[in-house]
């Protein structure tokens, strides 16, 4: 990228369809905003249909040239991921965009519908659920992308995996660096698993550097610091658009602010070494699997005996 990429180098969206979970705010809305205004339809994806309403409402304000429709999904009860996913797969034959979005930043100990701890509830299970649940639409679109927010917060998380709910040892930034390091990690065994089944769905991550969303609401210190480090929330997107529109997006791609990754205009940047670990990916994806009771129609990558430590 020579010159900074905004929102108007976005192309055209009309005749794609896109989801987007958790639009109801911050860069969520401003994703679905953008895509609307470039022609998408937009699946405005949120807790509540009210929610999801209003902020379809304040877009369609805009008057974009696309359309946006609210729809309720709760990422922490894998029935209403369920239920969104059958409702979708029933109105809607192509999908072109699925923008994995929605989480929880940093909250007090809680659990979801099925008891996962909150956060890897959420931000992971939910959406590696949503993701196997639309797959057969992605792949019955030419060009599809799966776009997954993660954050840099992901370079200190570890996969507890003999404790994912880490109820032994909870603190609230534990528990989200785990689950952004499992956005990461899913990404990139999700993006194994597409190229190793001859698929041409693109998975690739992205992070918004540090945007003053109210996904930090739990954090009185963010809150204090936003007004003078943090940018705003259509800046934050910009990542999110890149990875989901631009020409010379490949799979397994990770793309982030360009100034320290904290601000500025989107750039391809590096995961940490950890998120790479596919014997890790592999094993968080079985248990991700089991846990959720999606199964995906997609075999484990083959290992080869000279990637082999």
């Amino acid at each position: 990228m020579t010159t900074p990429w905004t929102e108007d180098h976005m192309p055209d969206q009309t005749g794609r369809v896109a989801i987007v979970t958790g639009s109801n705010s911050g860069i969520g809305w401003e994703a679905a905003r953008a895509l609307a205004n470039k022609g998408a339809t937009v699946i405005m994806a949120c807790r509540s249909i009210a929610n999801a309403n209003l902020a379809a409402d304040r877009i369609k304000a805009l008057k974009p040239s696309g359309k946006v429709v609210g729809m309720a999904l709760d990422l922490g009860d894998l029935a209403s991921v369920r239920a969104f996913a059958a409702a979708f797969r029933q109105d809607y034959h192509r999908l072109d965009l699925l923008i994995n979005n929605g989480g929880v930043a940093k909250p007090p100990y809680g659990k979801t519908a099925q008891g996962f701890e909150q956060q890897f509830g959420i931000n992971h299970l939910g959406h590696f659920a949503l993701t196997g649940l639309l797959l057969e639409r992605l792949d019955a679109t030419p060009g599809a992308r799966i776009v997954t927010v993660s954050s840099l917060s992901h370079r200190s998380g570890i996969v507890h995996f003999n404790d994912l709910n880490l109820e032994r040892n909870y603190t609230p930034a534990r528990a989200y660096a785990q689950s952004k390091l499992a956005n990461l990690l899913f990404t990139y065994e999700l993006q194994r698993r597409l190229v190793a089944a001859g698929r041409s769905t693109l998975a690739v991550a992205v992070h918004p550097g540090w945007t003053a969303t109210n996904a930090l609401r739990h954090s009185s210190m963010m809150r204090r610091l936003n007004p003078i480090f943090a940018q705003t929330s259509k800046m934050g997107v910009l990542p999110t658009l890149y990875a989901a529109t631009a020409s010379d997006v490949r799979g397994g791609d990770y793309f982030g602010p360009s100034s320290l990754e904290l601000r500025g205009y989107p750039k391809k940047v590096e995961s940490s070494a950890r998120s790479h670990d596919e014997a890790v990916a592999r094993r968080l994806w079985t248990i991700s699997e089991e846990l959720t009771q999606v199964k995906y129609a997609l075999a484990p990558a083959p290992v080869f005996a000279e990637d082999l430590p």
